[in-house]
């Protein structure tokens, strides 16, 4: 069977050819994906050696199998990363591994990437983001563990891992679609309000909107009025082949005019766009 490492590294495959303005991120992400692959198969043969038996709830990791491991990613990341990221592992490469641990350890705590306040710390954001990266096959693993989550649909953060949502989703329900979010993280997806901002918690419809463009009808962008943040959205009722994680990324002009119009990103993908 497939898993939803093949299926991203497949559709990002073919997105390269479908959208060539997308095609060096999408490259990035599949080699991404296939390390994410290689450590998720890891776990799943020896998650006695990356999760403390002894801990209870999300917070299992076991900082005495990480470093050897983050240095290897980090190692293969320089290597094929686009340049910030390539020299952000380059320069965790020189700090050691208590510097690494601490660095996922911070993230695993409070995992989010996109813009609080100053958007000028471009070394913070970049370490941010690779620690992002090597700890996703982590948290999917324990989210696949993770059964009968309820949550009312107004949560904004994961309510497993309390990662940022990355893409919301449309999927087909009775004559219309229902909206979910997805973890940045995790990869959870959950349940979420139509008319809801998942940044400031606007639910006026007159300040709620979204955009789409005839080329990349599956994607939308959606936007709230009062606190200037958008979330790309993808239409599975549209597109129902999309694998929304990858076809946010591909879907760049969408971005580009977001933030003509003065839209921030609630959060950024992994290209930090």
């Amino acid at each position: 069977m497939k898993s939803a490492w093949d299926t991203r590294i497949r559709r990002a495959t073919e997105l390269i050819s479908a959208y060539p303005f997308a095609a060096e991120g999408l490259r990035f992400y599949a080699q991404i994906a296939m390390l994410q692959q290689q450590l998720h198969s890891e776990l799943g043969r020896s998650p006695d050696d990356f999760f403390l038996a002894e801990s209870s709830g999300w917070e299992r990791l076991n900082p005495s199998a990480l470093p050897a491991r983050f240095s290897r990613f980090l190692t293969n990341v320089s290597q094929v990363a686009p340049a910030v990221l390539a020299r952000a592992a380059s320069d965790l490469l020189q700090r050691g591994s208590a510097s690494w641990l601490r660095l996922l350890e911070e993230f695993w705590q409070t995992p989010r990437t996109s813009f609080d306040g100053d958007e000028t710390q471009e070394a913070v954001l970049a370490h941010r983001s690779l620690a992002w990266l090597f700890l996703q096959p982590f948290a999917e693993y324990l989210a696949s563990r993770r059964n009968g989550v309820v949550v009312d649909e107004s949560a904004v953060r994961c309510p497993l891992c309390g990662g940022a949502p990355i893409v919301g989703v449309l999927r087909a329900e009775g004559d219309g679609a229902k909206k979910s979010l997805i973890c940045m993280l995790c990869a959870h997806e959950w349940a979420f309000r139509r008319i809801y901002c998942p940044s400031c918690g606007e639910e006026r419809e007159s300040h709620m909107a979204f955009y789409s463009a005839p080329e990349i009808p599956h994607v939308r962008v959606d936007v709230c009025d009062t606190c200037r943040t958008y979330l790309k959205s993808v239409d599975l009722t549209k597109t129902g082949l999309a694998v929304p994680i990858v076809d946010e990324l591909a879907t760049l002009p969408l971005d580009l005019w977001a933030r003509e119009q003065g839209y921030r990103k609630l959060q950024v993908n992994i290209v930090g766009i």
